[in-house]
């Protein structure tokens, strides 16, 4: 059994979270932009003769991180396309072991601006405190377009598949129309001729 937690992100959200995991699978699944950094944290509580592996998957099934017998760590990847991504968390005990306590979860994911560590990039780059905000802002503002023109891609194939279904509806309409015109006259001349077969008519 699978529990599933779907939520659509920006390339500059975040998302946490903390569940209890039973003898099972649980997977936290998102929509990530194209070229969006993501890095996360998470901790798993431990049990006894109770193993537990994390792994994180696209659509496609690429395996972007796999850990076995997970406990504590973190990660970090860019994706390389808009894609649905999964987090999946798999609690495996052994048989007849009986009732297993239940793991606690916690999952701190961050994407984009939030996942960018600007203290780091500050020390590298020996930016003054007022030119990290600016590079901040610079990022955030960044993100915030390339939404919107994601949005408007959208829009616009949304406009063209509906234009293009309202023309075939109109083909298919006229279609339909012609053949029954056509049925319409056959069945006449059909039960003309019927009709002078039997003398029914001249």
């Amino acid at each position: 059994m699978k529990w599933y937690k779907e939520c659509s992100s920006t390339s500059r959200s975040a998302a946490a979270l903390e569940a209890r995991l039973k003898p099972a699978v649980k997977c936290l699944r998102e929509e990530i932009h194209k070229d969006v950094l993501v890095t996360g944290e998470y901790e798993i509580s431990e049990q006894a003769n109770t193993k537990t592996n994390l792994k994180i998957t696209d659509s496609s099934s690429h395996t972007l991180y796999s850990k076995e017998d997970a406990t504590k760590g973190k990660f970090a990847f860019t994706t390389e396309d808009y894609d649905m991504f999964e987090v999946c968390f798999e609690s495996k005990s052994p048989m007849g072991t009986g009732r297993v306590p239940d793991q606690l979860v916690n999952l701190d994911m961050k994407h984009g601006v939030e996942a960018k560590n600007y203290e780091e990039i500050a020390k590298v780059e020996k930016l003054k405190p007022l030119e990290v905000e600016l590079r901040r802002l610079e990022d955030l503002s960044e993100s915030i377009v390339n939404d919107f023109a994601y949005m408007k891609k959208r829009e616009e194939e949304m406009r063209d598949t509906n234009e293009s279904t309202n023309t075939r509806v109109l083909y298919f309409s006229i279609f339909s129309m012609c053949c029954l015109i056509g049925l319409a006259t056959w069945q006449v001349f059909y039960l003309r001729r019927f009709f002078k077969a039997k003398k029914l008519i001249e």
